[in-house]
């Protein structure tokens, strides 16, 4: 070896190592709501695995939360009025206020900068800033207010159970605008918003049938649809109230939970007529179609609540059924539907299935895990 050879050699060897930049992508990423211990689970969707957990959130019983569009941060509504801020790469938590006695759930605006909460107790919506999560807008309705999404334009809508009404509120400006919509039924308990933010659909508890709205019309006007669902049918005890968010529309239909029956309910998504009916298990809490629409799977209220049917979307029949354990709370699919995860809270583990085969693809240790919310929500209206 040369002199020359020998110094570079040196040289390279005594050269401080570089350290590699550590970067972690947010897209492969999730969080599992575990209520009893007040924490979220980290999971990656790839690994199929926990990579972290934060805690510290309070009451996360019902709780339910939105992604910043980076898919950086969360928002986690708690059932005891917080709002929490929680970074989903340094798993801490980054803001917290308690903003209401009693909440039950919230939105993000189209552009990310507003988060708004939807509260029982004191009833109304209270709208904050993303980045420091002060309050911008105080709206109060005098009714448990629920239902709850967001539409282009900085505006939300949101439903009253008390006062049978819908408003929407429109924070494109320094003073909130509020338009109400009178007419919408007896107690609404949940509404959806379409993937376009076109149409706002809100279930009733009160009476029969849910009630439609066309937000691209200048004043929206209330459509009842499916009148006459429950007619003629024994009133059944409501062991859990169904759920109503933008998955429900598969292909060109609605799916949508009967409240207090033995049955998923299809309608027509560009007439607003009946299309069908199917006859499940027990009384549907979720019905969530697939990411492309090919399949809707249904998860029920107690005691039936340990079972899982898959619908085709084409012929309204069950095609699957399974049962994962005890207390199925809630489902996830993955962005494109290959994969649906299922929390199985009694049994205090999150179920990994194939959607093709209903193949069990593996499973994750979680404390009374529920909501599960992959960050592609962060790109979808109104989840």
């Amino acid at each position: 070896m040369t002199r020359l050879a020998a110094l570079l050699l040196t040289l390279v060897l005594a050269a401080p190592a570089v350290a590699e930049p550590s970067y972690r992508a947010t897209g492969d990423l999730g969080l599992i709501v575990e209520r009893a211990s007040g924490s979220l689970l980290v999971i990656d969707q790839s690994e199929r695995a926990a990579i972290g957990r934060i805690e510290g959130l309070g009451d996360l019983s019902h709780a339910s939360l939105v992604y910043s569009p980076d898919e950086h941060f969360a928002f986690v509504f708690g059932r005891d009025g917080a709002l929490t801020k929680v970074d989903i790469l340094s798993r801490e938590i980054a803001g917290r206020v308690i903003q209401a006695g009693n909440s039950i759930g919230g939105a993000i605006s189209d552009d990310g900068r507003l988060v708004a909460v939807a509260n029982y107790e004191p009833g109304g919506v209270r709208v904050f800033d993303a980045d420091t999560l002060e309050m911008v807008a105080d709206i109060p309705t005098g009714s448990k207010t629920i239902g709850l999404v967001d539409i282009p334009g900085r505006r939300f809508v949101f439903s009253l159970w008390d006062a049978g009404e819908t408003w929407i509120a429109d924070l494109s400006s320094e003073e909130p605008r509020i338009t109400r919509i009178a007419g919408i039924g007896k107690n609404p308990y949940d509404a959806l918003v379409t993937g376009d933010g076109r149409t706002y659909i809100a279930g009733l508890f009160g009476e029969d049938g849910l009630t439609a709205l066309d937000l691209w019309d200048d004043q929206p006007a209330p459509r009842r649809i499916l009148p006459e669902y429950g007619r003629g049918q024994e009133d059944l005890p409501v062991y859990k109230m169904p759920h109503l968010e933008g998955w429900a529309l598969a292909g060109d239909q609605f799916v949508l939970p009967a409240v207090g029956q033995h049955e998923v309910l299809w309608v027509d998504a560009g007439t607003l007529d009946e299309a069908g009916r199917t006859r499940t298990h027990g009384q549907p809490v979720f019905a969530m179609a697939r990411p492309g629409g090919r399949h809707v799977w249904v998860n029920f209220a107690p005691p039936f609540n340990d079972t899982l049917q898959v619908i085709d979307t084409r012929t309204h029949a069950v095609i699957h059924q399974m049962t994962p354990g005890p207390a199925v709370l809630h489902m996830e699919f993955t962005a494109r539907g290959t994969e649906v995860w299922v929390s199985v809270r009694d049994a205090n583990r999150v179920d990994i299935y194939d959607t093709a085969t209903f193949e069990k693809l593996g499973e994750i240790a979680a404390q009374s895990p529920s909501g599960i919310f992959f960050t592609a929500r962060a790109h979808r209206m109104g989840l």
